[in-house]
């Protein structure tokens, strides 16, 4: 029989964060570097934990190159794909980290092959999504996974909740899997949601050690893809994984037992990607000056989100 479970799931758009008491004079005054020591892989990160989503049009070299962290190699989980990340790996051994990465990060089939993942290669640190529940993100994580990657359906360019109904509100989602990664020793990445600087310090305040960025990347001279210009204006695509455009690109088209679960989208130019890195920096500076945390590691202990009905005055529109 169908259950119902009744306890609020929320997202980035039902909550702000609390303002608390500062010692902070400055935003220049706040750490957003972070170290973390991988569970399994026994590797060692330091960086600012902002990541672009392995997605065409933005997790491209160029894009790799601006950010300067945090280079993965990203695998499906065919046959095929365990012998191409063998080969990537043999010939680029400076990668040390590999991304295993599908839509439904629940069959039986993904967290075999995770072991298998883990087997050949013990020292790389793996990232394994995606999911957004706790016991799933332990069940990979003692499959050999470090990192966890959570979101389902909250992507911008992702139509998995329209033609599936499944789904997870994202803020709920990496609150829970945070706590359950963190149980175990492992990490989290929140994939997807964030649609402006505040999401990014919101995922960061419900736990989450790394944030993924998909749509908020795209669109600039880094993103992959030419440049379209209509009426004067300048675009670029962006498409989700699962799209039409995606899978024509790279199985041939969409297989006739499946639906497209992703979008293609013009996405007005922005330019190098540099100012719009810059203004999430600062956003997320901005919010640990808010609530008294000198270092984004402080964050998530320095957060109480609270329940709201408006986000925006939006008197002037939307976009501000």
């Amino acid at each position: 029989m169908p259950r119902i479970e009744n306890d609020i799931k929320l997202d980035f758009k039902d909550v702000l964060l609390r303002p608390k008491r500062s010692t902070l004079k400055s935003r220049s005054e706040v750490d957003l570097m972070r170290s973390f020591t991988f569970r399994n892989s026994k590797g060692s990160y330091r960086g600012i934990p902002i990541i672009a989503a392995n997605m065409d049009t933005v997790g491209t070299f160029e894009m790799a190159s601006a950010l300067h962290q945090s280079v993965a190699v990203s695998s499906g989980t065919s046959d095929g794909d365990f012998e191409k990340l063998g080969a990537i790996l043999a010939a680029v051994p400076q990668i040390q980290y590999i991304c295993v990465d599908v839509a439904n990060g629940y069959s039986e089939h993904f967290v075999n092959f995770v072991k298998d993942v883990r087997q050949k290669f013990p020292t790389h640190t793996i990232t394994a999504g995606n999911v957004v529940t706790g016991e799933m993100v332990e069940e990979l994580i003692l499959a050999g996974a470090d990192i966890i990657k959570v979101g389902i359906g909250p992507g911008s360019v992702c139509t998995t909740r329209k033609k599936t109904g499944v789904g997870y509100p994202q803020l709920s989602a990496v609150i829970e899997c945070a706590d359950a990664a963190h149980g175990l020793g492992g990490h989290i990445i929140s994939d997807g949601g964030c649609t402006c600087p505040g999401d990014v310090s919101k995922a960061f305040g419900a736990g989450a050690d790394f944030v993924m960025l998909g749509g908020m990347l795209a669109g600039h001279s880094e993103s992959g893809g030419e440049i379209i210009e209509k009426n004067g204006k300048k675009y670029k695509l962006f498409y989700g994984m699962s799209s039409d455009t995606a899978m024509k690109k790279h199985a041939g088209g969409v297989a006739e037992y499946r639906a497209s679960e992703g979008k293609t989208v013009e996405v007005p130019y922005k330019g190098p990607v540099e100012a719009t890195v810059r203004d999430v920096l600062g956003g997320v500076r901005s919010t640990c000056t808010y609530v008294g945390a000198a270092k984004l590691k402080e964050l998530s202990r320095r957060t109480t989100f609270i329940r709201v009905t408006q986000q925006l005055n939006t008197v002037f529109g939307n976009d501000n």
